[in-house]
């Protein structure tokens, strides 16, 4: 089902996710600062149907962290969100009086591997992998053990499809989410038709057809759609060139310079052009001078509050990036949620709930929790839970996708560098 983009600048902010590849400074700063940076016989991810209650009366967390090397510095961001929502559940209560437990962490790119090692040690839920192309392999092992997985990274859009039986849930949205919002953007500043260049990559492909939906839906013609490979745009900027549009979106990641140059070449520059978050970067001098004065980019989360930074902080003192933390500290606090409401600490069981408590399906049934305590004080009142978190409002689909995704607007000055200029958010009906 579409997303679609509701409200723009002026939107509450409340954390930050954003993508490694393009983070180039620490969140950490004054607020001014630029934050960049099938298993079961079920089809797809149904959620599963309420299970008798089976758990052994402790509720267990394990989180797999699958990033080495250049994208190492993620794994620190959602420990220390982890270890946070975990504290704040204890201080709480717990689950029934217990500790939640944390189990120990291991970082590792086989993420298969971790996941038969979380099941072994009782792993109720499990939060990870970061990585959407490890997603099945930790998937395939933790649903057939009726082992609930939340990632807080993964925004693969194939995922959504993927067969879990009804196991595998995600606190971050799909690429595809992001499209309304690019098309919004070009039609706030007065286009009336688009030009879609994307990057001949999955990420490319998926988010550039979103895009032509979007577009037709906001009554906004699509004159072009060219595809690319990184390093050879000329002939698809050309393309774009040739068609006249009002703006031209480009989806692209490790292509992204090269097409934005061409596109330059071209006599594409600046304020026509609109960059999917993938291609939002501090080009500086990597761009000729005033190549992207006035284009703007999105990337996706809020800028994260100074308390939230605070607590992360005091868990991890070393801490100098927050990537993904906002949606790591949702994903534990949605699995103890959902383990109350279901008087079960099963992985079965948290599945089960998972949907309820990230957000009724009825509107205006339950008025929104924002903690864990919260939203248990309301479960045991006999009152639903609608809990938004950090990361925004949740609001699971019956695929495990979240129903409303939240961006950072970027503007690009005459240095080509970009500065966050404004917020947006794309949401959508569950189903």
């Amino acid at each position: 089902m579409l997303f679609a983009a509701v409200h723009g600048p002026g939107a509450p902010a409340r954390s930050a996710r954003v993508r490694p590849r393009l983070l180039s400074a620490a969140v950490l700063g004054a607020a001014t600062a630029l934050v960049l940076a099938g298993c079961s016989g079920q089809s797809g991810n149904v959620r599963v149907d309420s299970v008798d209650a089976n758990g052994d009366g402790t509720l267990r967390i394990g989180i797999i962290l699958d990033n080495t090397g250049k994208q190492s510095f993620l794994n620190a961001s959602q420990l220390a969100a982890a270890k946070l929502a975990v504290q704040e559940i204890n201080a709480a209560g717990g689950h029934k009086g217990r500790p939640v437990e944390l189990l120990p962490e291991k970082i590792s790119e086989d993420t298969a591997s971790q996941a038969k090692e979380l099941v072994a040690a009782k792993a109720d839920v499990v939060i990870g992998p970061t990585d959407s192309s490890r997603a099945p392999g930790a998937i395939d092992v933790l649903s057939r053990a009726k082992v609930a997985i939340i990632s807080p990274a993964n925004a693969a859009h194939g995922l959504t499809r993927y067969k879990s039986g009804g196991y595998y849930f995600r606190t971050s949205a799909a690429d595809v989410a992001q499209a309304p919002v690019l098309v919004k953007l070009a039609k706030d500043s007065g286009a009336r038709t688009v030009a879609v260049l994307h990057e001949d990559s999955l990420y490319g492909k998926d988010v550039s057809v979103a895009v032509a939906a979007a577009a037709k839906a906001a009554g906004v013609g699509t004159v072009a759609e060219a595809g690319f490979t990184a390093g050879q745009a000329q002939q698809a900027a050309a393309a774009a060139k040739a068609a006249g549009p009002d703006a031209v979106i480009v989806v692209a990641r490790a292509g992204a310079q090269g097409a934005i140059a061409e596109l330059n070449n071209a006599g594409l520059a600046g304020s026509k052009l609109i960059l999917s978050d993938g291609a939002v970067n501090q080009y500086g001098s990597a761009l000729g001078s005033k190549a992207l004065e006035g284009a703007r980019g999105i990337l996706p989360g809020v800028f994260p509050s100074a308390h939230f930074q605070g607590e992360l902080v005091a868990v991890d003192p070393g801490l100098k990036d927050m990537t993904f933390a906002a949606e790591t500290y949702d994903a534990v606090n949605l699995a103890a949620i959902a383990a109350v409401a279901a008087q079960d600490d099963a992985g079965s069981s948290i599945a089960a709930k998972l949907t309820a408590v990230s957000g009724p399906q009825g509107a205006g049934t339950a008025e929104p929790c924002r903690s864990y305590k919260d939203c248990a004080d309301a479960l045991k009142a006999g009152k639903p839970a609608d809990y938004d978190g950090e990361s925004g409002q949740i609001g699971f689909d019956s695929t495990g996708d979240v129903t409303s995704a939240n961006y950072m607007v970027f503007t690009y000055a005459a240095d080509n560098r970009a500065r966050m200029s404004g917020s947006e958010t794309a949401a959508r009906a569950g189903g």
